[in-house]
């Protein structure tokens, strides 16, 4: 995800009450960071490959995974923003 997509995205999450910012895993890498509520956060393609997938953490271990979304890799900011809005996070 390039930064400005995922500003966007984390912006149009916040618009729908999703607690979303940009997340920075590395140099040049950028996703969307969503807090859960519960201690853990999603970040949500912050691997580079195409598609939206998330890695979930708490205190920065990792405690769970939203598998890829299909077709996500063609979805536009307010699609991914909605498929995000939608994760099943399950339990923690």
């Amino acid at each position: 995800m390039q930064e400005q997509e995922a500003t966007d995205v984390a912006a149009a999450l916040k618009r729908r009450g999703v607690r979303a910012s940009l997340a920075r895993p590395g140099l040049y890498r950028f996703g969307v960071r969503v807090q859960i509520g519960d201690g853990r956060e999603a970040l949500w393609d912050v691997d580079g490959a195409a598609g939206l997938e998330a890695q979930v953490m708490r205190n920065g271990v990792l405690v769970g995974f939203v598998p890829k979304i299909p077709g996500s890799a063609h979805f536009d900011v307010e699609q991914q923003a909605e498929a995000i809005a939608a994760a099943d996070y399950g339990r923690g």
